[in-house]
């Protein structure tokens, strides 16, 4: 038997936040005691919060490091190693990885398959004890691709795909409504030409047309299959959220106009959106502002997208936005976690996992000081 023991901490509960202790055993939180700060053996952590560990369902940034320039292969054990470690030392104890499957074969704007060499290099590491948190699988289902179908049939139930987000990047809709705004990203990144980028979006709109509808329909089945939570993604019209609802999709991630948040509200979906969004203070897609859904009362998860520490400064700007702190904390720990069907983390209970963040203030930009995952110090 393994004890830890935090003191003279501020716990950051559902619905409040209190004095107190909290006593870990074998990986799991085995007490709570309030108004204790003078426990002897105990860590004196000075009066900073200590909250459950975040949980991270979309981000890019497995994908960075596995390309960390433009056409610069990284070997992929090295690059998921360093995205845990990145990952653990900004509070993170839980991600779904976010790994493409469906592959394009034309011109500049092409990528191949990756999701199942990397997922089984995930399972590899974690079997080897090797990574630091916890990891599950999101698999992130290219409608307009050439391989989507053949892609998610190499995954199977003992996977832990644990979510599946329906993606169309089609230009000319959804995220990229602005067509300009594409080609601001995407020339840039893939050095295109004019040229080259209307080819490209000359092609995707063609991959719309030959498979959308059909991969649609086998994403849906496939993430069945799996056991899977499904997401929408880029929801633009109260129309595409019906068509989400319909799926039994029960997660929206970054719904581009107030219109979509307000069908997801309807229609009993939970609302995420990134930090990166909420931080700058709008979307770099010229979408709707993540803070315009907060004020709201639109929104219910926060994601780091492709920037892991954002997730805790967008809880904390949402702590003084709201002047709530265990409802800003919820949006990036119990929320998450609620959405994904994972009731044993994302609160600070007893017999919950001991995921927890020890977290102070400093110029009102949060500084983690301490990350527990299972009960074992990782950062």
């Amino acid at each position: 038997m393994t004890e830890t023991i935090l003191t003279n901490v501020r716990l950051v509960l559902s619905d409040e936040v209190i004095n107190g202790t909290l006593r870990l055993r074998d990986g799991h939180i085995a007490g709570i005691d309030q108004g204790a700060t003078g426990v002897p053996g105990a860590e004196d952590c000075g009066g900073d919060m200590l909250i459950p560990g975040l949980i991270e369902l979309h981000t890019d940034n497995l994908e960075r490091h596995m390309e960390p320039r433009p056409g610069v292969a990284w070997p992929h054990a090295a690059a998921i190693l360093a995205h845990d470690g990145e990952l653990a030392s900004v509070g993170i104890t839980t991600v779904f990885d976010a790994l493409r499957v469906g592959s394009i074969h034309a011109g500049k704007g092409s990528y191949d398959k990756y999701a199942r060499q990397v997922a089984s290099e995930i399972f590899a590491l974690r079997g080897a004890g090797a990574l630091r948190i916890n990891h599950y699988l999101h698999l992130r289902a290219e409608i307009c691709s050439e391989t989507l179908i053949e892609e998610m049939a190499e995954f199977g139930p003992a996977d832990r795909v644990g979510l599946v987000s329906l993606m169309d990047h089609t230009p000319g809709q959804r995220q990229f409504r602005d067509v300009a705004k594409l080609k601001q990203y995407v020339a840039k990144k893939r050095n295109m030409t004019d040229g080259e980028f209307d080819d490209h979006v000359t092609h995707l709109k063609g991959l719309q047309d030959s498979f959308g509808a059909r991969h649609e329909k086998e994403a849906v089945a496939a993430a069945k299959r799996y056991g899977a939570v499904m997401a929408s993604h880029d929801d633009t019209t109260a129309e595409h959220v019906a068509v989400s609802a319909a799926h039994g999709i029960r997660l929206a991630e970054f719904p581009t106009t107030r219109e979509a948040a307000e069908a997801c509200r309807v229609n009993g979906l939970q609302v995420m959106m990134g930090a990166p969004n909420l931080i700058r203070g709008g979307s770099h897609s010229g979408n709707v502002a993540a803070h315009e859904l907060a004020e709201a009362g639109l929104l219910d998860i926060i994601s780091s997208d492709y920037v892991p520490g954002a997730l805790m400064s967008s809880a904390f700007l949402l702590a003084d936005l709201w002047d709530d702190v265990p409802r800003a904390i919820a949006t990036v720990t119990a929320n998450p976690a609620r959405a994904v069907r994972l009731a044993d983390r994302g609160r600070i209970g007893e017999g919950l996992h001991a995921d927890l963040v020890r977290v102070g203030r400093v110029q009102d930009t949060p500084v983690v000081r301490g990350v527990w995952c299972h009960g074992r110090q990782v950062g």
